[in-house]
């Protein structure tokens, strides 16, 4: 694992369970939450894993398009939640079989953010042995959310990458599609794009998306890979590399903090949606 990786101690906030009834918006407050209270521990990181329902998750840029009201209703015809994220990005596909996990820890070591990224692609590709050698990280253009270090194994992308900054604490976020379509997925994306960027000019340039670009881990494998396995070996990792693995709830302060970045999600969301 990465030296930034090998804290004294992890805490595990384990909600690839209960994200399932929760509003997807929490899981972006929660983080801006840890990720102030990352930046106040010494040699002690937080992980927390999160599993949500059926949600699109929309860039900001991707809320300003023309045509965004016939978009997200087809979205919904679909079946899918709809909401906006508050940092960085383009849309993103959640599922239950999409496993997310994010990493945080204090910005004690002036950690570029090349180097954020970095370690959270070692550690995926010490969590999946029978991939050795086999995972490439670099955009993968013709995907949803396309970014530089993006997962894939033989030009088909399975993974990507995020990171956010507050108050001394980093954030460094992972999706991983774990099971069924990829490439379904993608489909769902490229048609939002098709019907959101109708009617008017856009300002920004959205993937051209390929939808056979995009593959599930079990995809790749040839076998079923579940969330609740790649949870199991997460959980591994942080312990081998790591004095104690705990885990953590918010106390009473965090929970006001929680409450503000929730609300301001909210707002985020109402104003944009």
């Amino acid at each position: 694992m990465p030296s930034v990786l090998q804290r004294k101690q992890w805490l595990m906030i384990d909600q690839s369970v209960t994200g399932l009834s929760m509003n997807p918006m929490a899981s972006f407050a929660m983080d801006d939450t840890l990720c102030e209270t990352a930046g106040r521990l010494e040699d002690t990181g937080i992980a927390r894993s999160w599993v949500h329902g059926r949600t699109i998750v929309l860039g900001i840029q991707d809320s300003r398009l023309p045509g965004i009201e016939e978009g997200v209703d087809f979205l919904h015809s679909q079946g899918y939640k709809v909401i906006v994220r508050n940092s960085g990005g383009l849309a993103v596909v959640l599922d239950r079989h999409v496993y997310n996990l994010s990493l945080l820890f204090p910005d004690s070591s002036a950690l570029s953010i090349d180097e954020g990224y970095e370690a959270m692609v070692a550690f995926i590709r010490s969590l999946l042995p029978e991939l050795e050698g086999k995972i490439e990280d670099g955009e993968i253009e013709t995907s949803y959310c396309p970014g530089r270090y993006d997962l894939s194994v033989a030009g088909r992308k399975f993974a990507g990458i995020s990171q956010r900054r507050i108050r001394g604490g980093i954030a460094v976020q992972i999706y991983l599609a774990m099971e069924e379509s990829g490439a379904a997925r993608a489909e769902v994306i490229r048609e939002f794009y098709r019907q959101a960027a109708s009617g008017g000019p856009v300002k920004y340039h959205y993937p051209d998306i390929v939808p056979e670009t995009m593959a599930s881990l079990s995809e790749i494998l040839g076998k079923t890979m579940a969330c609740e396995e790649i949870q199991h070996r997460a959980l591994l990792a942080l312990r081998e590399n790591s004095g104690t693995l705990g885990t953590y709830e918010l106390n009473e302060q965090e929970e006001e903090r929680f409450l503000y970045h929730f609300k301001r999600m909210e707002k985020r969301n109402e104003r944009l949606l």
